[in-house]
């Protein structure tokens, strides 16, 4: 109905082109207009100053011969100032905006290999940006931001990369495994080194304990009796010993049968022994 009395209305963040007779005339702004059509003025068309986003996937191939879809994300919007040039020079925005992403990723991503291109996805942004920059400020256009926003290799090359990273992780954690085992055997023998040297030690003190002991013994049997070598008194406490230790092999149930040679000529036999192992256990442990 505005258009019949010949006004128009113009949205905010929107612009409207006037024409008079297929000519363009002038950029209403935002409000309320009047365009007589009797005088051959029209509304050619509206153009919105908003932020456009562009998602452009892009297939191409690195140095080292992967080939890989990149997706550049660019967000544009017309300028107010050059919204002629925006509406009458471009029939396209959004193909004609491709085509200069294709180009430009196309001839730089090539040049990189796989690994580089991840590093430099800033860097490929930042190509993308300038040279749509340079092509579309004479179609009055602004590029606000240009966004590589994912790198997607060929299925079977990331199966592959997936691959290396999973043996490599692996081949860190059997290292590591082998190393704590290693720290656990070094440990152990550590261990059993100090736990036979305790149990030496503890022999040793054992042994010298019983020399002492009976060295003791010998000395005083012989100063409370009259006319006994140490010799003897020696003998008689081995030969001593010697039938406590039958006796208690005998009284326990749980003992195995033990047989020894046995009579006085055996006996004296046994104390030469034991009195033999005794002494050289005291030599050395001295």
């Amino acid at each position: 109905m505005g258009q019949a009395f010949g006004c128009v209305q113009v949205e905010q963040s929107t612009v409207a082109v006037k024409e008079q007779f297929g000519k363009f005339s002038e950029v209403l702004e935002p409000g309320c207009h009047c365009l007589p059509w009797c005088l051959g003025y029209q509304m050619a068309g509206k153009l919105s100053l908003r932020v456009e986003q562009l998602d452009v996937r892009c297939e191409t191939k690195t140095k080292d011969n992967v080939f890989v879809i990149v997706v550049a994300s660019i967000q544009y919007r017309a300028v107010a100032e050059n919204a002629a040039d925006a509406f009458y020079k471009l029939s396209n925005t959004k193909a004609q905006i491709q085509a200069y992403v294709f180009d430009v990723i196309r001839a730089s991503v090539p040049k990189l290999e796989l690994d580089t291109v991840f590093e430099q996805k800033n860097d490929i942004a930042k190509g993308v940006e300038n040279e749509l920059e340079k092509a579309m400020s004479t179609y009055g256009l602004e590029i606000v931001q240009t966004l590589i926003v994912d790198i997607v290799p060929d299925a079977h090359v990331k199966r592959s990369m997936n691959e290396i990273n999973a043996a490599s992780r692996l081949r860190v954690a059997t290292n590591e495994r082998a190393e704590a085992e290693k720290i656990l055997q070094i440990k152990k023998a550590e261990g059993e080194a100090e736990s036979k040297y305790l149990s030496g030690l503890g022999i040793a003190r054992q042994r010298q304990a019983i020399v002492d002991g009976l060295r003791d013994s010998v000395l005083a049997f012989s100063e409370n009796v009259r006319g006994t070598s140490a010799k003897d008194v020696m003998d008689m406490i081995l030969v001593t010993q010697y039938f406590d230790t039958m006796k208690e092999i005998g009284a326990s149930s749980k003992s195995s049968a033990v047989f020894v040679p046995h009579g006085p000529g055996a006996v004296r036999d046994i104390a030469t022994q034991i009195r033999e192992g005794l002494l050289q256990a005291d030599s050395a442990s001295k």
